[in-house]
């Protein structure tokens, strides 16, 4: 299956007081789907584990196109897309029943050396996988950001049972919902459109104190970072645009 493909309605869970699709719902969706294909093109948990590997996301884009509405019937899409240095690309749509692109992404993910936690070069793993030549979700997506001058501190976060996922770490998803929870609920109620970028930089385990930073952007948006604590690292780099 060089495209995975699932047909679903949105769910209660999945919207704002807006009736709408939240940011949030949608990097729950792109990491499921992640997942999903992975296994099914041989590449997922079990022989990544066997072969000493894992997945790790890096980067991700997501534009926002139209904000499906509660009970709507949609149908999300992910597939490889070839690599990029380090990268192993991946691209996502989610379409409504006329077929029409609503929100679209690309990600880059590393593959990790489980025990020394560096990354390997992807071209052994990537070559078994459909190449999707033409596919296009997100030209350009999933850049690097630079740091912001001016941020404030917003707050800070002690990641929890909650945020930990089965790599023992903040799962990415966990941050969008940080983010969200910087900006003004009407802002984000409000907003048609919307796109996120975001590099993950370091990894976060349980107990550790992530200090949120923001600013906004000129124009409609905000940019944000996440540092550790206890030495001021910056653990994730983030731009909203709205």
């Amino acid at each position: 299956m060089d495209i995975w493909q699932e047909t679903f309605s949105l769910g209660f869970r999945d919207i704002d007081p807006s009736d709408r699709l939240t940011l949030g719902a949608v990097f729950d969706y792109f990491q499921e789907a992640s997942i999903n294909h992975a296994e099914q093109l041989g590449v997922g948990r079990a022989p990544m584990a066997q072969a000493g590997q894992v997945w790790i996301l890096s980067r991700i884009s997501v534009v926002v196109d139209r904000r499906p509405r509660y009970g709507e019937t949609l149908t999300l899409r992910s597939w490889p897309r070839g690599t990029e240095k380090l990268f192993a690309l991946r691209d996502y749509d989610i379409r409504d029943a006329s077929d029409t692109p609503l929100v679209r992404g690309r990600s880059g993910w590393l593959i990790l050396d489980r025990e020394k936690r560096r990354p390997l070069r992807p071209r052994e793993v990537v070559e078994r996988l459909p190449l999707n030549h033409g596919l296009d979700a997100l030209p350009g997506g999933a850049p690097g950001l630079n740091s912001r001058d001016m941020l404030t501190k917003a707050g800070e976060r002690r990641a929890a049972y909650s945020d930990i996922d089965y790599n023992r770490h903040v799962n990415n998803t966990r941050y969008i919902q940080w983010i969200q929870d910087m900006i003004d609920p009407e802002v984000l109620e409000q907003a048609p459109q919307m796109r996120l970028d975001i590099n993950y930089l370091s990894e976060i385990t349980g107990g550790e104190i992530t200090e949120l930073w923001s600013a906004p952007l000129n124009g409609s948006g905000f940019a944000f970072e996440g540092r550790r604590q206890d030495r001021g690292q910056v653990v994730f780099r983030a731009e909203l645009r709205i």
